[in-house]
């Protein structure tokens, strides 16, 4: 297979993912190799762990993944791109003392701790203003435990912006290097619900994914937006224009692997994205994860196919247009409920079959050849 010649400084193609959490994490470390213009839209509805205590202080978008992809995208080779790495990864511990770990937040904001005295000037100086102006509205019973230096930094950038997402992430991807363009798919306080085969409904992101919660024991049904955990009641928002425009100008869709209803379908959900991709002339290709997934109980990549046209067509896709049209697999995975290939030709989609793993990567794809893969040629 010829490979496409794809130079750094252009960052050609443009692929856009739509993602969240850390499936992609290593995949996008190899994509910087070849391009700086990819585009990563993020749910922002996660509800676990260190991001669900500055949700609930704050009444914001998780950014907890945001920082994630951020991360996976800076560029370490950049002069000041480790020092600042290791700052914005840190996280506080989750067995020490409040009051150690104020005292140690302090010292950041001071500029007297190790992390942060490794930053040149310039960078110090606008980490230190993002981490005192957090400290100063930092709620009394605010838990440090296990916090995020670096959604520390996000949060206070987007209370200092009007609760704007988008311009601190620009200046959060400027001060990391990052090679690419993340933003989250809505800039709304916003959370996951989810219909259970077996009736019951699920309110929460962190109790689908089977992580902070026990595995889900019936399939899930539906899902949709709320506004609160403590409501099911649906709502309806509209993805952010400036997504929306990246969606449509995007040289190629990714649905890639991760967990599939809430960090991939959970993209699909406001109202305007099943358009924005129907507009889009493009390939759109799925990537359905190899191993187990605990979202996924007993649906089959057919199934999967047949779900994310679903909620493209709720959002907007008009009946019948091409909202997906490519499945990269490998045969030699075992694909939980099965692949069936010739049943995906019948709905109209190519399915293209390539080594996606290897011995050490197995049953999970080698970032390697996933981003080879997207990249030539592409889609």
């Amino acid at each position: 297979m010829s490979e496409l010649k794809v130079i750094p400084q252009t960052g050609c193609p443009r692929i856009l993912f739509f993602s969240g959490g850390t499936a992609l994490r290593a995949t996008s470390r190899e994509l910087i190799r070849y391009t700086s213009e990819s585009v990563h839209v993020i749910t922002p509805f996660d509800s676990g762990g260190s991001s669900a205590v500055i949700r609930r202080a704050f009444n914001m978008p998780a950014v907890g993944d945001i920082r994630n992809r951020l991360m996976a995208l800076a560029d370490l080779s950049r002069p000041g791109g480790r020092a600042i790495f290791a700052l914005f990864t840190y996280r506080f511990s989750k067995k020490e003392p409040q009051s150690e770990l104020l005292d140690e937040l302090r010292r950041m904001v001071e500029g007297r701790h190790v992390l942060v005295d490794y930053l040149a000037d310039d960078l110090r100086r606008v980490v230190c203003a993002h981490l005192e102006f957090f400290l100063q509205r930092m709620p009394e019973d605010f838990d440090l435990r296990g916090a995020s230096i670096g959604n520390l930094v996000l949060t206070a950038g987007y209370l200092d912006t009007e609760r704007n997402l988008a311009p601190v992430i620009d200046a959060f991807s400027s001060l990391a290097r990052v090679r690419g363009v993340v933003r989250p798919v809505v800039d709304a306080d916003l959370h996951m619900a989810a219909e259970l085969e077996d009736g019951s409904v699920v309110v929460g992101q962190h109790l689908l994914t089977g992580k902070e919660a026990p595995p889900l024991s019936s399939p899930i049904k539906r899902i949709w937006m709320t506004d609160s955990l403590d409501s099911a009641e649906p709502v309806v928002r509209k993805v952010d224009p400036e997504v929306r425009i990246m969606i449509e100008r995007a040289d190629c869709i990714c649905y890639p692997v991760g967990s599939f209803y809430s960090s991939v379908v959970a993209n699909l959900l406001p109202m305007g994205v099943g358009e924005a991709v129907a507009a889009n002339p493009g390939p759109k290709m799925f990537v359905p994860n190899p191993g187990g997934d605990p979202e996924l109980l007993g649906h089959t990549v057919l199934d999967q196919v047949k779900i994310l046209r679903r909620y493209l067509f709720q959002s907007g896709a008009p009946v019948g247009s091409s909202v997906l049209t490519t499945v990269l697999v490998d045969s030699r995975a075992e694909y939980p409920g099965g692949l069936d290939i010739a049943a995906l030709e019948e709905l109209g989609v190519t399915v293209r079959d390539l080594p996606l793993f290897t011995e050490d990567s197995q049953p999970m794809f080698a970032p390697t050849l996933l981003a080879k893969a997207l990249l030539f040629p592409a889609c």
